[in-house]
């Protein structure tokens, strides 16, 4: 389907589709203090100096139900500390070498339907694609196209086991020069040619504060596309606090009031001597009521 309105129909069957996949995943209560409706995440990568036990103890402590962007050799350790992986990652993904180019496919398309079948073992909600890097020989309409036909290669098997498939949209102007999925409407355009409930965006706020801006309004309309979100403070991909531009209690209550009851996923970097405490910061910056 190529229309719009697949998204206003499918979303709420999506939703309930996929809060039974993550309700169904190991991961801790959070605290008594949790009031949003979502519950939250933190990004492995961020805190390299810990180990991902280390990491998931701190998690569960502050009251997060996440360690994400990790493949499966990581999901025992989280279990272990009863959290999921709400965003996982299969190996071998570089960020530039995406579903826009066809011979990208024979490799991709194999993979992510074994890495599907797995996350889904495992319990985890949803797993993280990449749109790929453009170049002189490839239009952003050809790039969409390309991605549509291998996506939708994966998406019976995605449909089948209750696994989202979700395009992460990324700055091309700071981060990640060339990359082809850094706009939203490219993307809601992508979603709405693949047609299935169980590909969407993951939409995240660092980079289209970067690239678009307008971050309340577009989550606002079209919140029907994003299935998960980042955080990161702009500029610099720090602390979500007082020191860069971003007010993200308005931009929680916002995310809350559409009525969103996935993964918010903290994705900066920690500059403090205490990483942790400034990710229990984050963790009460985001856990805001409605």
């Amino acid at each position: 389907m190529r229309r719009r309105a697949f998204l206003r129909t499918g979303a709420a069957a999506g939703a309930a589709v996929a809060s039974g996949c993550a309700a169904s995943a190991p991961r801790s209560e959070p605290t008594p203090a949790a009031t949003a409706p979502f519950r939250q995440s933190v990004c492995k990568w961020p805190y390299g100096g810990m180990s991902v036990a280390e990491l998931a103890a701190a998690a569960q402590d502050i009251g997060l139900a996440s360690v994400e962007l990790l493949g499966p050799s990581d999901w025992p350790t989280l279990e272990e500390h009863g959290l999921t992986c709400a965003m996982t990652r299969p190996p071998e993904t570089p960020i530039p070498v995406g579903f826009n180019r066809p011979e990208n496919h024979e490799r991709l398309v194999p993979l992510y339907k074994s890495h599907l079948r797995k996350a889904a073992d495992f319990g985890a909600p949803h797993t993280i694609c990449f749109s790929g890097n453009r170049g002189e020989d490839l239009t952003d309409a050809e790039g969409l196209e390309h991605c549509a036909e291998g996506l939708e290669q994966i998406m019976p098997v995605a449909e089948e086991v209750g696994v989202t498939v979700c395009m992460e949209l990324l700055n091309s102007k700071v981060d990640h020069a060339g990359y082809m999925c850094d706009r939203t409407d490219w993307g809601i355009e992508l979603v709405e040619r693949v047609g299935s409930e169980r590909f969407r965006l993951l939409y995240d706020i660092y980079h289209m504060q970067i690239m678009e801006g307008d971050v309340i309004r577009t989550i606002q309309n079209h919140h029907e596309a994003f299935a998960h979100y980042h955080t990161a403070g702009v500029p610099g991909r720090h602390e979500i606090d007082e020191t860069q531009e971003l007010f993200y209690p308005a931009i929680m209550r916002a995310v809350a009031e559409t009525g969103f009851t996935g993964f918010v996923g903290q994705e900066f970097v920690p500059t403090s001597g205490d990483p942790i405490a400034s990710l229990r910061a984050a963790y009460e910056t985001c856990n805001v009521s409605v």
